[in-house]
């Protein structure tokens, strides 16, 4: 299983719900067409959580925002 997950769920929701299960995020971000993406640090606790929002998992590819970086 992944590690990511995506989620029809507000940011804050996500990150009360990975407190509650003292679930370690590794990265989280906001997705442009709504939800959250969520990295855990492992399968078992991917799992823990998508069990806890059932279904709220989006499945499938998601948009997401481009990462940027700027160079000097």
């Amino acid at each position: 299983m992944s590690r990511a997950i995506n989620l029809d769920v507000p940011h804050a929701d996500v990150i009360a719900m990975c407190e509650k299960h003292n679930v370690t995020i590794s990265a989280i971000e906001v997705l442009p067409s709504g939800g959250t993406r969520v990295v855990l640090m492992n399968g078992y606790d991917t799992a823990l959580i998508a069990d806890a929002f059932k279904s709220r998992v989006i499945e499938g590819v998601v948009q997401r925002t481009p990462l940027v970086t700027r160079y000097r």
